[in-house]
């Protein structure tokens, strides 16, 4: 995300009533928080885990090319099903079931990988492309963002 993008963000919080904004690119996350006299503070974070607050002065050009370059060595090789909500991973039906899958599965697409729970819903998520599983990125019971990748196929 650009320098001048996120300024207009913080300008936005700033000036409505929204206490708190999260935007998430293909290039990483940005998290906008108003404080209570009206100063915002807007913290860059990567997909796997946040980066502590930093005030708007502290958000300089050369920071957005680290959590770029951050971003893309975090991206494994392959093709990644990504997480079409934010909930809680379950690898399998129940507690005492097998996995759907695991590394080394082979699936065909539209075969259920995992379960997301969102709201009390039991989301069944499916292969979006056939080939074999290559890694699972999720452990079970972990919470799970938008976007978030939760397998990768070769």
């Amino acid at each position: 995300m650009d320098l001048r993008k996120l300024k207009t963000l913080i300008d936005l919080v700033s000036e409505s009533n929204v206490s708190e904004l999260e935007i998430t690119e293909a290039e990483g996350k940005v998290r906008i928080v108003k404080s209570g006299a009206g100063a915002v503070a807007a913290a860059p974070m990567m997909m796997a885990a946040p980066v502590a607050a930093a005030p708007v002065a502290a958000v300089t050009a050369p920071a957005a090319p680290a959590v770029e370059a951050a971003a893309a060595v975090a991206e494994p090789a392959g093709h990644a099903v990504k997480s079409p909500m934010v909930g809680t991973f379950y690898r399998a039906a129940s507690p005492g079931a097998a996995a759907f899958v695991q590394v080394g599965s082979q699936v065909k697409e539209g075969d259920t990988l995992c379960i997301i729970e969102a709201m009390k819903i039991l989301n069944e998520i499916d292969a979006d492309k056939s080939g074999t599983i290559t890694q699972v990125l999720c452990e079970n019971g972990q919470a799970v963002e938008y976007g978030q990748p939760l397998f990768i196929i070769e």
